[in-house]
Formats: structure tokens, sequence, C-alpha cells
């Protein structure tokens, strides 16, 4: 099988594309604009071409709550950044996730094995009612920051829920951060109040985080309030720190809530760049674009509806959290996890999502890879049976993942990788439930975004590598960055490459089925001899190896040019022997292209990775050309950087 072979892995039945959401949203626009559409790719080029009408029947599809919409759909259209859309209308974020309030569940968390919890719809309008009454009383107003470091749990959907509500703004960060990492964060946006937890629980182990509260406080001296939520049975430790929950919010009687209905542009979430390369920038994100962006993914490109049960693994510290928050705006039910995903075993989130009736399964393409290399098979251990939809992001899927998880998981299954970022908090390139899913291939360019792939000139290309690029405005485009008053390094960071057209950073190909293949971070790719190589390339090859865990791969500066360098994490009781290196890069060789084919194989005994699990490539190769890494906080494993340093291998 080739690479990327032309023959679908996957293709909808007849029944599953008629009962589609992005069928019932095709004939509202055919029948409401009389257009002729035969198919996606005529309701995306509609969705480029006409952006007001197709953002305004995403507001109508998703049933949009506000005080007005307004007539005015997109103004300064010509302007990136600049462009705004609904200038006229008023809306509140939260009220449009906060719907229904009956009893089903709204939210089932589970912490590894040790604790199930469920909360009804209910149970989540008043709680968030409370809280939000508790806010106000303390002063919170609009605009103001309200910070979480909180586990993946309920009370932290509430927070942000509350805070919303008022129009507070909300950040967070998982409680796993350092002490410096959060105040990189936290610091700049100066929050009013901190929600922290008494711990949390990683690979059966509880671990308590309250001398880490306490350095933190001290140092956010904004705060009038800290409110401690309990998980692991600890907070008897956060006395004197934060004040419980509970207490917060027990002067306060559950009733209709008091939305602030504000502008589409009111900012809504401040998130913060990986931070490896110096301190986090910290992005503001609109309401109002988030809110249609996510109506549109969930529904649309996830065919999420109510009553489903969508899932995304992650933690408070990535952007796939606020994703995955709003599916409440589809009436559906969030299953949270916190900890380990092989905690106590390595199937314990295909035992949830036998036991919860899992609909949607969100992964990062590392958990994809190290479930095969495990050798768990849990079509033949699990019935998976509500189980729609499975999407992978994070970092590429390789195309021997998308092999696995159709033999090993699921054989009728929708698998979508799916690629965006915490700057526009949602996708560019996403699936599609109604057209054929291709090996090693991202489905479609996500409606109303006009993705492109641009050659070094900002000439559109076809089927070779190139830059990804949206040349027209999008409604999540971000506010801007917090404290860069003039907006000069927002605009460098998307906009000066290619003048009025966002430049994302990603190294690209659109297919011949107007699928996308993405090789990588552009400040990543390789430059050997001039010719540019997509870091995901090597990747897809080498990890395919039994031998092999994971790798890295980075160009080192070498004879007044760049050689490439892999470093591999290899199994244990596996030595890197001549004969093992000869294999990998006839692997590579074979696989890629003999300019793949690295000048150094390195053997480590781990592999550096940011909170959210991304490898940092920028700053290995920092580490070894001996320069300094700006911000190592940003990541899960800093002590790993040191394997990198002053190696002999690398000086000859």
């Amino acid at each position: 099988m080739s690479e990327f072979e032309p023959t679908p892995l996957w293709t909808p039945s007849p029944d599953r594309v008629a009962g589609a959401e992005m069928t019932r949203f095709m004939g509202q626009v055919i029948d409401r604009y009389g257009v002729s559409l035969s198919g996606y790719q005529d309701l995306y080029q509609w969705s480029v071409r006409d952006m007001a009408s197709f953002w305004t029947e995403i507001w109508d599809f998703g049933g949009v709550i506000a005080d007005a919409r307004g007539d005015r759909v997109l103004v300064d259209a010509d302007k990136m950044p600049g462009a705004r859309f609904f200038p006229d209308a008023r809306l509140n974020f939260a009220e449009n996730l906060l719907r229904r309030r009956d009893d089903a569940p709204a939210i089932v968390f589970w912490a590894e094995d040790k604790v199930r919890r469920a909360m009804s719809f209910r149970g989540l309008y008043d709680m968030v009612s409370r809280t939000a009454q508790a806010l106000r009383a303390l002063g919170v107003k609009p605009g103001d920051r309200v910070a979480g470091l909180l586990p993946n749990m309920p009370e932290a959907v509430v927070a942000m829920l509350a805070t919303t509500a008022i129009g507070a703004v909300w950040s967070s960060a998982s409680p796993d951060f350092g002490v410096q990492g959060v105040l990189d964060r936290f610091g700049q946006i100066e929050p009013t109040v901190l929600f922290v937890s008494d711990g949390y629980y990683y690979n059966g182990k509880t671990l308590a985080i309250a001398d880490k509260v306490r350095e933190i406080t001290a140092a956010l001296p904004t705060l009038k309030a800290t409110v401690g939520v309990s998980l692991v049975d600890r907070m008897g430790d956060l006395a004197g720190l934060a004040t419980p929950l509970a207490e917060f919010i027990a002067p306060y009687t559950a009733g209709t809530i008091a939305f602030e209905r504000l502008p589409f542009d009111h900012p809504l979430y401040i998130m913060f760049s990986s931070g490896t390369t110096g301190v986090p920038k910290c992005i503001v994100h609109r309401a109002g674009g988030v809110l249609l962006q996510h109506i549109k993914e969930h529904a649309l490109h996830s065919d999420v509806r109510a009553d489903d049960r969508v899932f995304y693994f992650t933690t408070l510290g990535w952007m796939m959290w606020n994703w995955l928050v709003s599916a409440l705006a589809r009436g559906a039910t969030l299953l949270l996890y916190d900890g380990s995903p092989f905690a106590p075993s390595g199937n314990i989130l295909f035992d949830y999502a036998d036991a919860e009736g899992m609909t949607l399964f969100g992964t990062s393409a590392k958990f994809i890879d190290a479930l095969n290399k495990g050798g768990y098979r849990p079509a033949d251990t699990h019935r998976l049976s509500a189980l729609r939809t499975m999407t992978s992001t994070g970092s590429p899927l390789a195309p021997e993942s998308f092999d696995y998880v159709y033999d090993a998981i699921k054989r009728d299954l929708h698998l979508a990788s799916i690629s965006g970022g915490t700057d526009l908090v949602s996708c560019f390139v996403l699936g599609n439930p109604v057209t054929p899913v291709y090996r090693g291939e991202l489905q479609t360019r996500g409606l109303g975004m006009a993705v492109d792939v641009f050659d070094e000139d900002a000439n559109p290309v076809r089927g070779v590598k190139g830059e990804l690029v949206c040349t027209k405005p999008f409604p999540p485009m971000p506010l801007g960055f917090w404290n860069d008053p003039d907006g000069s390094r927002y605009h460098d960071a998307y906009y000066a490459r290619f003048p009025n057209v966002w430049c994302h950073g990603d190294f690209v190909e659109l297919t011949p089925r107007d699928g996308m293949i993405i090789y990588g971070r552009s400040d990543a790719t390789l430059n050997p001899g001039g010719v540019r190589i997509g870091t995901a390339e090597i990747y897809r090859q080498v990890e395919q190896l039994d031998e092999v865990v994971e790798s890295l791969v980075i160009g080192q500066d070498w004879d007044h040019d760049v050689r490439v360098v892999l470093f591999v994490k290899l199994r244990d009781g596996v030595e890197l022997t001549d004969d093992l290196v000869k294999t990998i890069k006839a692997k590579i060789r074979t696989g890629a292209s003999p300019r793949h084919v690295p000048a150094k194989v390195v053997p480590v005994t781990d592999i550096p990775r940011t909170k959210s699990g991304k490898i940092v490539e920028l700053a290995v190769r920092e580490v070894v050309h001996g320069r300094p890494v700006k911000n190592i906080e940003a990541l899960a494993n800093p002590d790993a950087l040191d394997l990198f340093r002053d190696r002999t291998e690398l000086s000859e």
C-alpha cells in the first residue's frame, strides 16, 4: 500500500449521509438561496464565495440566542486583521451553552478509575447560577479576568460558564504546570479570581498542589478571591489559601441567570501559545466568533447533535478543552476524563466509551500511535457500539495510524484527522461525515474558511508542498494579543509573511481530492541543500519500526549547510546498533527520499514535549546549537532537554 492510497478506507453509508447534519444544512442552503449544490465541494465553494450568507446560515442553523443579530454581517472584509462579523449583534456565550435545563446528564466525569460523577443539565445551570452570583458579589464585572488552575472536571466547566455568563474573561491552565509556567501565563493577564483544585490523580498517584497554590497566589496581587475545588480529598491543605466552592456559593440560591449580552467581539477567552521560545503570547478570543465556529465544527463537521456523548482527551492547558465544552450548545453530554490515558490499564478510555455510550472519541495522534505500539486492539475487547466518530489532532496522523484505527478499533467509523490551533481555538482542516476517508489525508478544508496553500511567492499551488494560509477573514480570528496596544505583535505573528493573508505556519499540501497532508510546522521545516522537508515525512517512516517508540528530528547547522539529525527513543532492551541505524536509514530512503535520510541517528531515553503533548523540535534545535531555551516552564518534562546537550555524536 502506498503512503497515500487513493482507495478510501471508509465511505459513509447512504443512510448515514442522508441523516447527517451536513446534509440537512446543505438542503437548507439550497432552499433559501436557490443555489445548485451537487456535493460538499460545491457547498465549500459557496461558503467561501458568499461568506456573509454562509455565516448567517450557521447562526440560524445553530439557533444562536441573542438580543439582536443586526443587518450587517461582515464589514471591512478586505482587512486582515480588521474585518468584523456581526458588528451590531449582542449575545452571551454561556447562555448559548446553557439552553437545556432538564434532568438528562450534561456532564459525566471520570478521574482514572478513582472517581465517577455526573451532573444534569438542570444541575449545571443551577450551579452556574450560584457561582455567577458569587462572582458578581465580589465585584467581578465584564472584561475582568477569571482564571482556573483545575483538572478536567465538572467544576471547571461551571467556573468557565459562570465567568462568561457575567461577561468576564476566562483563562485556564492544568494543575500539572509548574509555578513559573502558571505565572508566565496568569501573571500577564492579572486575574481577579482564581479557581484551584486540591490536587489531581495521575497514573494511580494522588498529587496535592497546595504548596504550588501558595506560591502562585502570593505572586498575583490582583486576586480578590481564590476558590478551592475538591477532587482528591485534600481540601484541608488549602485552608487559609482558598475558600471552598461550597462556602463561596452558599449564600446564593439558584435562579434564572442574568446573562450579560455583549457585543459579538466581546472578549471570551485568553489562551496562551506554547511558550517554548519565550514567555507565552496571550491570545484574546471573541465570544461570537468562537461560538459560531464551534457550532459549525460540532454540528456539520463532527455530526454532533442533542444527546450525543462527546469526549476529548485533554487538559485545561489545551484548546481542545474549550472546543469540547462548546458541545453543550448542541445539547450534547460532555464526557470529561482527567488523569493518565493508560491508568490503570491501557484500555480505560475504551472502558469509558463502552460504559458511557461515547459517540465521539477525541484524542491525539500520539495516543493512537502509542496504542498501536502497545499492541492494543479495542475492537477485540470492547463493543464500542455507540461510537460513530474518532477525531485526532495535536500532530499529523500517520498513514499507518489510519490503518490501525480501522483494523484495531472499529471498521465502521468516521476517522477525522483535524488541524487548527490555539490561535483560532478551532480548525482550518476538518473531517467530513458525508465523504470518504483516505489514508494519510485530512478530509477537507473547513466550511467558511478560505484555506489555501501558497508557495514562497504567494502563488496558490496544488499537489506540491507550501504554506497553509487563509485568504479571507473568519469569525474566530483573535481580537489580538494581550498587552499589544498597537497590534504589531499580533500582525507580525500571522499577517507579515503575506500581506492581508493569515499565514498559519504549517507546511502542507492539497491533494487531488481537496484533502490535505500536513508535513509539520514551517518553522521546524528542514532545509538540507536548500530543499524544504517536513519533519512529519520522516516521523511517518521511522515510527513504523517496532524498535522505535518515538522520534524527534531537527536540522543542525553544519559545514555551511544544514544536516538532518534524528533522535530516537527505543523500546526497552533495544540498542542502537549499526544494523538498526542502517535499517532506519533504509526505511526513510525508500519510504520518503534520499534527501530525507538523516546524517546522524542518535539515541535518547526521552523526548521533550509541551504540557499538551507536542514534541518541541525548536527547543531541541536551540539546545543542540548551544543556545538558551527561553521558557522551559512550558515543557512537561524539561529535564529531557539535557539529553540533547553537548552530544559528542553531533560534533563530528
